[in-house]
């Protein structure tokens, strides 16, 4: 055995060489399909990543191919991953690699680091993976892995307790067996040591986890105590005319920067439905509108705040509406919704109009 091999790197190694997962994006030759994966599988489930990094890979499969597209093509490639300020840091990346190493990542952390979205972790995995080198890795799997091995009562959502498991995985990993390992935990975590009823019989590293033998391993790992989320009342107008309706592309920074949306905003407090809606309206569109009838209720929870939005039929009166607070506007038919990267309420609204807008 190497004397390096710690008995925790030894007893995992060996899991793995039964257990590993065959997944698309592991052993690939090419770096841009491992970082490609990493930033897809960042608070996403692998299942769900599966068809969109196949998808991504036939249209876009070199760097120079993602450099070369039009940011509107890659958000709708994206589009049902959320996050979209990644795919927008995928593209500014792959246009810097194109332009500043000749369409190759570079090998070295530090250089990946200085690329757009990509921090520590996501630096580490590429150079860990698919360059080889002998660094650790820190995703949300490694970490719970640890924080339950170690039994660790700092919130792992701080900096106290970010370093303490970078300390923790960085000391077990085995020279030149780094890809084997970091792998391994990412495994472990994903289907053994699970956020919920972890399987504690089948784990290699029972011998030595505390949370396990303290007969707690779910109250780990620990975060900070989060705040209530806030909950925002939001109004959207499905604006018909003459068998099109009106969108409007989002500022390009900011919650889903870029993608298309009908046009509407935040309810002030005392205001209506009705009256939130022309008055964000006139704010974004200097337009007017007459409401006409609610065409659904819709919800969704995002990192830091949940939403319902309150969707109704309108029609314009008065002036051409005006790009005042968004990009762009474009009068489409329902069925050209399609083509248009959106979130995923402004999506379901739009397959719900496909079916019964017009006029």
């Amino acid at each position: 055995m190497n004397a390096a091999l710690s008995p925790l790197a030894a007893a995992l190694l060996a899991w793995y060489a039964v257990h590993k997962r065959a997944l698309p994006w592991r052993d690939h030759p090419d770096p841009y399909a491992v970082w490609v994966s990493e930033v897809m599988l960042q608070q996403t489930q692998v299942a769900t990543v599966m068809p969109y990094f196949a998808r991504w890979m036939q249209r876009f499969p070199t760097v120079e191919a993602l450099a070369a597209a039009d940011e509107q093509e890659v958000l709708a490639l994206w589009e049902g991953l959320g996050y979209y300020r990644r795919a927008r840091a995928l593209h500014r990346a792959a246009r810097e690699i194109v332009a500043r190493h000749g369409g190759s990542l570079p090998a070295d952390p530090s250089a990946l680091q200085s690329l757009p979205g990509i921090g520590k972790y996501t630096a580490h995995a590429i150079a860990s993976l698919a360059f080889g080198r002998d660094v650790a890795v820190l995703d949300g799997n490694v970490r719970r892995v640890f924080a339950r091995v170690a039994a660790l009562e700092t919130p792992i959502d701080t900096a106290a307790g970010e370093k303490a498991l970078w300390a923790l995985a960085e000391s077990h990993l085995p020279p030149g067996r780094a890809v084997d390992y970091n792998q391994a935990l990412m495994d472990l975590g994903a289907t053994v040591c699970t956020p919920r009823a972890p399987r504690c019989v089948a784990c290699p590293l029972t011998a030595f986890c505390k949370a396990r033998q303290n007969g707690n391993p779910e109250a780990f790992p620990k975060k900070q105590r989060r705040q209530r989320q806030p909950h925002y009342t939001v109004v959207a107008a499905v604006i018909r005319r003459g068998g099109r309706v009106l969108i409007a592309q989002r500022p390009a920074e900011g919650l889903l920067g870029s993608l298309w949306e009908f046009p509407g905003g935040k309810v002030e407090q005392g205001e209506t439905l009705e009256a939130a809606l022309r008055r964000e309206i006139r704010e974004e569109l200097n337009a007017e509108i007459a409401v006409e009838a609610p065409f659904g209720v819709y919800r969704h929870a995002y990192t830091h705040f949940r939403v319902t939005l309150h969707a109704f039929l309108a029609r314009l009166e008065g002036s051409e509406p005006q790009a005042v607070q968004v990009q762009a506007l474009r009068w489409v038919s329902p069925e050209a919704l399609a083509g248009f990267p959106m979130g995923k309420i402004d999506r379901q609204i739009a397959r719900r109009c496909r079916e019964a807008c017009g006029g």
